[in-house]
């Protein structure tokens, strides 16, 4: 589902497209994080970062923390970063027709500071597009 065309109008009373958000669709099938498992991968120090090109429409993208991370406490609060770094980063830098899978680290994702916690899922993304800047 795409959001609505939302119309702005200038100074001139000309009515242009407003910049709208590209949608971020969630992962939520477990056949779908096992191909991006199979896929390219990219560690960081804040984060796994798994993509595979699929074809099709839109940016789609999975978090997961496994047991090492902590408690549900820890996990529940990393998956919260993930989640607020993907939100940010993958409009701009993700590409339509991937598959992302964000994996936090033990400790490092929920307690990195959050800006190095972005710079590193861009990083990420550069390498597994195939990006060598």
């Amino acid at each position: 589902m795409s959001p609505p065309e939302i119309m702005k109008t200038d100074t001139a009373g000309v009515e242009t497209p407003a910049a709208v958000s590209v949608c971020l669709e969630v992962l939520r099938n477990r056949a779908d994080f096992l191909l991006a498992a199979k896929a390219r991968r990219q560690g960081t120090k804040g984060m796994m970062v798994q993509g595979r090109r699929r074809g099709g429409e839109g940016i789609r993208v999975g978090f997961t923390c496994s047991k090492k991370v902590g408690n549900a406490v820890a996990r529940n609060r990393a998956k919260r970063r993930l989640r607020e770094v993907a939100r940010l980063v993958l409009p701009e830098h993700g590409r339509c027709g991937w598959d992302y899978v964000l994996i936090g680290r033990f400790e490092a994702t929920a307690s990195r500071d959050f800006i190095d916690l972005q710079n590193d899922l861009i990083y990420a993304l550069r390498k597994v597009h195939g990006e060598d800047r």
